[in-house]
């Protein structure tokens, strides 16, 4: 089911492409070679692949949160940080899936423990390795994940930038970007002296 949902978003990507791509006449000229508008408050294929892609991502992270949260023994840092996480990115979820609705995009199916490329998602087996882990081992798995897991959605919200036009969707990506990244710095400090 996991891989029959990626399938599907990875399908609908490139479709998304190809449509965007096959566009012709003078209008297609000029938004083919004109920036986004940040002031646009209607979505392109850009911002709704951006929310699709999102969604699922913010959930795993939440996941991550919710096991490490479970577990006894864990540093107070990282379960500060879990904390952290999960009520930035639950409200996010929302938000997003909102977006969708108001798109009338279908939102994605559970993904959870499934990478995507260069996303930063987990494997099953990171997953497992998590869910498995105590103390020490699981804050250090943890944080790794995590890392790993917020440079994906870094990436994610630069190409949002580069390719959306949707004002509040390009909001939402430029906190991605300032919220992680600090995150990200708080992590490897966190690594650092485990």
């Amino acid at each position: 089911m996991r891989l029959t949902n990626t399938l599907l978003l990875a399908t609908a990507f490139a479709g998304a492409l190809l449509l965007t791509g096959c566009a012709t006449g003078p209008e297609a000229v000029n938004e083919a070679t004109s920036a986004p508008s940040v002031s646009n408050s209607t979505a392109n294929a850009g911002d709704e692949m951006f929310t699709i892609m999102m969604i699922p991502h913010h959930e795993q992270a939440i996941e991550m949160a919710d096991m490490i949260l479970a577990k006894d023994g864990i540093d107070p840092r990282v379960t500060e940080l879990a904390q952290q996480v999960k009520g930035a990115q639950g409200p996010e979820i929302e938000l997003m899936e909102g977006w969708l609705a108001e798109w009338d995009v279908d939102a994605p199916g559970d993904m959870a423990g499934h990478s995507m490329g260069d996303d930063g998602m987990m494997g099953e087996g990171d997953m497992d390795a998590l869910e498995e882990a105590s103390g020490a081992e699981a804050s250090r798995l943890f944080l790794e994940g995590m890392i790993v897991h917020h440079e994906g959605a870094i990436d994610m919200a630069e190409t949002e930038l580069a390719s959306g036009q949707h004002t509040q969707v390009r909001e939402l990506a430029e906190q991605v970007i300032d919220g992680q990244s600090a995150e990200i710095a708080e992590m490897r400090e966190i690594l650092g002296s485990l």
